[in-house]
């Protein structure tokens, strides 16, 4: 639990800057399909820098986020600390110190894999009120839908530490089966990142899979991504490409 909780603490800057955000189709979707409405109360699990806290919260709702890193959670109590709404929280998925039943939406942005499936659902059962929603969602990128792409995927292969091991698609939809126990809706939105060469590069370095630039292997991996970028780039810049993945169900389907 320990290194799962720590191994951003190096990262936050890079993650900051270059983690890719989420589609405004998202909250179309969350208003649609699941209610949403400004008075709505969100608890964002894993909550990291704030990415996907600062999403609801300029949509006006109220936002727990609850983050057990603290170099992440001070990350977002500093962008986020001017919206009334926003609650910095020093939990975990599996005990989050919420109140039981006070919470509409409990949401989890590229950050369940790192959960205890289990004990994560009884906790989150705890405190979503009567019909409020689970949300867990991914930007997933793509890995075949060009030369680039499937290019990069081999270089992460390559560099990489325990990349095959903490994946978050290793969380397939028989595993969701097993946790939205009386199923679950999905829906896939395009995202896209245009980056520079440092801004591919600050992605890579924002992955806690990957070499850091004190590791022996950073200098060969950044020669590498650099002549990888050289390959592909147009207009000196390179596009990452994300399927924006969202699986969602009511707690009473849950329970």
């Amino acid at each position: 639990m320990s290194n799962t909780i720590t191994r951003f603490s190096n990262r936050v800057e890079n993650y900051v800057k270059y983690r890719p955000g989420y589609p405004k189709e998202v909250l179309k979707l969350f208003r649609s399909e699941m209610g949403l409405i400004e008075a709505s109360v969100i608890a964002d699990i894993g909550s990291g820098t704030g990415i996907s806290s600062k999403l609801f919260l300029e949509n006006g709702n109220e936002v727990f986020a609850v983050e057990p890193n603290r170099a992440m959670r001070e990350s977002a109590e500093e962008s986020l600390s001017h919206f009334a709404k926003f609650h910095s929280i020093d939990g975990v998925a599996e005990n989050t110190g919420l109140s039981d039943k006070s919470i509409d939406f409990v949401v989890a942005a590229q950050a369940f894999h790192w959960f205890d499936a289990e004990k994560t659902r009884s906790e989150f059962q705890r405190i979503l009120r009567a019909n409020g929603f689970i949300v867990l969602i991914w930007n997933e990128r793509q890995l075949n839908a060009n030369q680039f792409l499937r290019e990069y995927e081999s270089f992460l292969l390559k560099f990489a530490n325990d990349y095959s091991k903490v994946r978050h698609d290793n969380v397939n939809e028989k595993f969701l089966t097993g946790f939205f126990t009386n199923g679950f809706h999905c829906k896939s939105f395009q995202n896209e990142q245009a980056l520079d060469f440092e801004g591919l590069k600050g992605r890579v370095l924002s992955s806690s899979y990957m070499p850091s630039e004190t590791d022996p292997l950073f200098e060969p991996m950044a020669a590498e991504l650099r002549s990888l970028f050289a390959k592909h780039a147009e207009n000196g810049k390179i596009k990452v490409s994300y399927d924006t993945n969202i699986f969602y169900s009511q707690v009473e389907l849950c329970q």
